[in-house]
């Protein structure tokens, strides 16, 4: 057993907020254990122009594999669908509110968003999905980080925008909702509203502290949404949807793949039991390949 844990997140208020929440967990559930904070800025966060590459986790799994770093704090939708090699997802603590909600300008709250409305969003996914509810709508890039994009809101360089509920949640911002957005029109991207704990493959001790406070539910849910995403590709490019839900212990996925501009989409869903959640979401994705396949919808084989 460690008595120093070294735990890495990204500079953003919103990354520093989940690791903070992640951190006050496991001085709860291991109070002999001294936690130290490492942040560091990732691609994602230093490069905002428009098609740049939105990569959030590349530059702490380079200090995972180094050893500068024990465990990394991550929102889970912001992982890779498969891991680099010497990683492991360690634990997933309870899950926030996964949906999807609309923040608008103060003169439009309370109203229907008027014909031609911008609003942003960086997400193919949004994109596709606000367009397939809206087709009239002007749908624009919008990067940075929460309170950024809020601001360009409020100050009406767009109409409206999409965010997580759980982002605004966790930084206390919940009164800039508008209204949460339904699942059967806004399917979440896959493990959004979960934290992410990602040790070194062989780190015992830091994977068992980390496995303190996590949330079998969640790991559920978050493992069947994965391996859904891996089998259709894992492209953070590409306009899908997922969600796993559980009542006792039945998990139901639901998965979602749209064209770019909404137009076409096809959503099927599956149940089995919770700790089939990885096979449940093979089995969904390996099935909604066959069902796209010689459609508008189909997906690229993968290279070599």
């Amino acid at each position: 057993m460690r008595d120093r844990l070294r735990v890495g997140t990204r500079r953003s208020p919103l990354a520093r907020r989940q690791t903070d929440l992640v951190l006050a967990a496991l001085a709860r559930a291991a109070p002999e254990v001294r936690f130290e904070v490492v942040a560091r800025s990732t691609s994602g966060d230093r490069d905002l122009s428009p098609g740049a590459n939105t990569d959030f986790t590349d530059a702490l799994d380079r200090a995972l594999r180094r050893g500068e770093i024990d465990l990394a704090v991550h929102s889970a939708k912001d992982l890779a669908a498969e891991l680099p090699r010497g990683l492991d997802l360690a634990a997933c603590p309870p899950r926030a509110d996964p949906r999807d909600c609309l923040v608008v300008a103060p003169a439009l709250r309370g109203r229907a968003l008027p014909t031609a409305a911008r609003v942003g969003s960086s997400s193919p996914r949004r994109k596709a999905q606000l367009l397939r509810w809206r087709p009239d709508l002007n749908v624009v890039e919008l990067r940075g980080n929460v309170d950024t994009r809020l601001a360009l809101v409020a100050a009406r360089r767009v109409d409206a925008a999409i965010l997580a509920v759980s982002g605004l949640g966790r930084l206390e911002r919940t009164d800039a909702i508008d209204r949460t957005l339904r699942t059967d029109r806004f399917l979440p991207a896959p493990g959004q509203g979960a934290l992410a704990l990602v040790t070194r493959s062989g780190d015992r001790a830091a994977g068992d502290l980390a496995r303190r406070i996590d949330h079998a539910a969640t790991r559920h849910c978050v493992a069947a949404e994965r391996e859904l995403s891996a089998a259709l590709g894992g492209d953070c490019r590409q306009p899908l949807g997922a969600l796993a839900t559980l009542r006792g212990e039945a998990l139901t996925l639901t998965g979602e793949l749209l064209t770019p501009d909404g137009a076409h989409r096809l959503r099927r869903r599956i149940r089995g039991p919770a700790t089939r959640g990885p096979s449940l979401g093979r089995s969904l994705g390996r099935a909604m390949r066959r069902a796209v396949r010689g459609t508008a919808l189909e997906i690229p084989s993968r290279g070599p």
